[in-house]
């Protein structure tokens, strides 16, 4: 199956979107964040950001499957 450039900017948006959400929720849960950036650790910074990149990663994954075949 063919996919439009459009589609494929959505799939990536949202997937990005959705595993912002996830990965800074699960962070917030696991109380690795704090108000602000400049207060949190090296460690956490690299806990969220690690968070937010692979949940984004899986989300995009889901979606371009569901969407693409």
């Amino acid at each position: 199956m063919s996919a439009d450039l459009f589609s494929i900017l959505n799939v990536i948006a949202l997937g990005s979107l959705a595993g912002t959400g996830i990965g800074l929720g699960l962070g917030y849960l696991a109380k690795r964040q704090k108000g602000d950036w400049q207060s949190m650790s090296g460690k956490e910074k690299a806990i969220n950001v690690a968070l937010v990149l692979i949940f984004s990663l899986i989300c995009i994954g889901m979606l371009a499957w569901y969407a693409f075949s």
